[in-house]
């Protein structure tokens, strides 16, 4: 096991506690993010969580991940195939567990992982448990958008696939506090995902829902733009986008796919004639770009809210700059004391009467 040496400058840092077996490049891509993380901040340092043998060949290469670096020895891993149910029953000896324990004792700030996203939401929940007032915890990621902050935030993505009226309020509420601290939007818009934008349409859900996010704007201090759609996901309309977990898992792979063929087909096109590849290298500058700026690693994590800790979801198939993207969101919610403020928004927006009990 690996500790830091410098015990007062440690002791300032921000310690983000890693599952390093989760994800399908395995170990060496996180260890590679870390060490990205590392160079760029100074005041991070880490606990890797898996295989104590295969993460101290890896770490040990790099001193300056070495002396910022504790690691904990677990055997299992929770593959992509495992069930949430069986995890949370079995689970106890995998890295994921060990991640996500760091966090409930207050050992570690916050917890990254790229692993099996409905077992680190069902562990993430028994073992942190919900902040009160929150019904259903939700999954925030930021969208690349026109808006002038570049990103709008959106969830739930995919920690469940329903959420009543109740629940969208909550999710408004905490998309709102995100925007606020991740974003530095000072007073947010919420818009309300719908079929359109007319107040008749959708489901009953989401007009009971439009009725209570509108009512508790004022005092919650946002802005509702009322329905959007589909397309104002990544327009300038709003800065939070509420939807439930089906729909928004659906709109953002969605929107990586696009993005995907459209990369794909430029690709194509720049390669199809003698002009065309000579118009690419005149482009290149412009191309380089783009390509940074709608670069998906870039933006890489998805936010788990509505618990007592803070876990952040990288991708799974993530490599080490898109981990290491997730990293530092990670160090900037923590740094920012972000949950705290989450709760304490959810705390004051919502009566004690509408409150959930713990």
């Amino acid at each position: 096991m690996t500790a830091p040496t410098d015990h007062k400058r440690a002791a300032a840092r921000t310690l983000i506690s890693v599952d390093a077996m989760g994800g399908d490049q395995g170990p060496a891509a996180v260890v590679a993010g870390c060490l990205i993380s590392a160079k760029a901040n100074p005041d991070i340092s880490f606990i890797l969580h898996g295989s104590e043998a295969e993460l101290k060949a890896l770490v040990s290469k790099h001193p300056i991940l070495d002396n910022r670096t504790t690691i904990r020895n677990a055997v299992g891993v929770v593959t992509m195939e495992d069930k949430p149910s069986q995890v949370v029953r079995t689970g106890k000896d995998t890295s994921m567990w060990s991640a996500i324990e760091s966090v409930r004792t207050g050992e570690a700030a916050v917890a990254v992982s790229c692993g099996n996203t409905g077992a680190l939401m069902a562990l993430s929940m028994i073992r942190l448990r919900k902040l009160p007032g929150v019904n259903r915890p939700a999954i925030a990621v930021l969208y690349p958008s026109s808006n002038k902050q570049g990103f709008n935030v959106m969830l739930d993505v995919g920690a469940d696939i329903k959420a009543d009226a109740d629940d969208l309020l909550r999710f408004a509420l905490m998309g709102m506090s995100y925007a606020r601290n991740g974003l530095d939007v000072a007073r947010p818009r919420i818009g309300l995902l719908n079929v359109g934008t007319e107040e008749h349409k959708g489901r009953i859900e989401l007009k009971e829902a439009h009725d209570l996010i509108r009512d508790h704007a004022r005092e919650a201090a946002f802005d509702f733009v009322g329905f959007v759609e589909g397309g104002d996901i990544s327009g300038n309309k709003a800065d939070v986008i509420v939807t439930d977990g089906f729909t928004g898992n659906i709109a953002i792979k969605t929107g990586e796919g696009t993005a995907s063929l459209i990369g794909t087909r430029l690709r194509e096109a720049f390669k199809y004639s003698l002009l065309s590849r000579l118009a690419s290298v005149l482009a290149y500058t412009s191309l380089m770009r783009l390509r940074l700026k709608i670069d998906p690693r870039r933006v890489n994590g998805g936010v788990f809210l509505g618990l007592n800790g803070t876990v952040v979801k990288s991708h799974g198939s993530a490599d080490a700059t898109g981990i290491s993207a997730a990293i530092k969101l990670a160090a900037q919610l923590s740094q920012n004391g972000f949950n705290d403020k989450l709760a304490a928004r959810v705390a004051a927006a919502l009566p004690s009467e509408e409150q959930a009990p713990e």
